[in-house]
């Protein structure tokens, strides 16, 4: 039976970041599990892991190919902790995956603000009580979200987005024709002020890539250019 508590790993091969972030996150009421490395955080990875927070420069494997390795299986959250603040390093964490980004050395608040704000955005997306089928399914030409599940079909055929990927989705098919700039989107999803138009524009090219969306000719997440995105 799965744990009342939320489960986070962390990954990071300095052991005094991994004993202080284990503290901190304890004295919160978390359950957490501690790897020193990559490896060992793709070994641990399960569905009962509710967030990951991943150091990206570590031995065996780097946080940014532990990431990738994860989200071929699992969807939870994924926060990159990095010495690198280029825009470069940025947008290769989102690119795999990633769901925040911090850079060293951050403070523990600001960390535990993060981890909590991106938990509180999946229980609040979490439905509360059953909703008849009809308002719970949003239809993009061929594509049917189900917002119940946090689901895609197209036909028969599942296609599997990250958490944030999918809130991205739902949102625009949730207000048709209605443009999005990339501060709003960002500012609905995360739930605070965009740091980076990088994260958005990631996410945006991962949903076409996975939809077999067309960026030249798109058919399900248009461009309004210099404006944002929108859905038909």
């Amino acid at each position: 039976m799965r744990n009342a508590k939320n489960c986070i790993l962390i990954a990071d091969d300095e052991k005094e970041i991994r004993d202080i972030l284990s503290l901190l996150l304890s004295s919160e009421g978390y359950e957490v599990i501690v790897t020193a490395n990559g490896s060992e955080a793709v070994n641990r990875a399960s569905e009962e892991v509710d967030l990951y927070i991943l150091d990206v420069n570590m031995p065996e494997m780097s946080g940014f190919v532990a990431g990738s390795e994860i989200r071929k299986k699992y969807d939870s959250p994924i926060i990159f902790l990095t010495a690198y603040s280029s825009e470069s390093d940025k947008v290769m964490g989102f690119s795999v995956g990633a769901d925040d980004y911090i850079v060293k050395p951050f403070s523990n608040m600001e960390l535990l603000m993060r981890t909590k704000a991106i938990l509180r955005r999946r229980v609040v997306s979490a439905p509360s009580a059953p909703v008849p089928s009809s308002s719970s399914q949003l239809a993009i030409q061929d594509l049917i979200l189900d917002l119940d599940q946090q689901t895609i079909l197209r036909g028969s055929e599942p296609i599997v987005l990250t958490y944030t990927e999918f809130k991205i989705l739902e949102l625009l098919a949730s207000n048709r024709k209605k443009i999005f700039s990339l501060d709003h989107i960002y500012n609905t999803v995360w739930k605070e002020e965009a740091v980076s138009d990088s994260a958005i524009m990631v996410h945006i090219k991962n949903l076409r890539k996975k939809l077999g969306d067309d960026s030249r000719n798109p058919k399900y997440i248009k461009t309004a250019w210099g404006r944002g995105y929108y859905v038909d």
